[in-house]
């Protein structure tokens, strides 16, 4: 079952960077965990392949609530890409949603409204470019870990 951080209302704000392709690194802000960094083997779909985006959920609540359901959910979020797409079925309307799979195989998603996510301006990009750098190469070396620690985890 996929967490949804209390149907997305548990996400505040955050950035994914995909300008490097075969990586999606960026932070989000949750209700109660605060800001979690991301680093994905994989890429962005569609109109934001190769971009940075950013979102702001207008329907966010930190609600206490958010720290049962989400005390163990993993920091670092580390893992592989699923879809990372504004319009991510031709059967639905194009809303911004983010899937991933993290190293202990749970599946998290994010749908957010159409107005909640935008593509980066030159100007922001630039303010994230640190940012993005310093995930990335920071995190790298965490992705792929032996599945010995992967099962280990697990027990926890």
């Amino acid at each position: 079952m996929a967490q949804k951080f209390g149907n997305s209302r548990w996400v505040q704000e955050g950035f994914l960077d995909n300008r490097q392709d075969g990586t999606v690194v960026g932070r989000i802000t949750f209700a109660v965990l605060g800001a979690v960094e991301v680093y994905l083997a994989g890429n962005c779909r569609g109109e934001i392949a190769g971009k940075v985006i950013r979102f702001k959920n207008s329907r966010f609540a930190d609600e206490d609530l958010a720290g049962h359901v989400l005390g163990d959910v993993e920091i670092p979020q580390i893992g592989d890409a699923g879809i990372i797409s504004f319009d991510p079925h031709p059967h639905l309307v194009p809303h911004p949603y983010i899937e991933w799979f993290s190293l202990r195989k749970n599946h998290y998603r994010i749908e957010l409204l159409s107005e909640d996510a935008w593509v980066a301006t030159e100007s922001e990009v630039a303010e994230l470019d640190a940012a993005s750098r310093e995930i990335r190469e920071r995190l790298a070396s965490q992705y792929g870990s032996s599945s010995a620690s992967i099962n280990e985890s697990e027990w926890v």
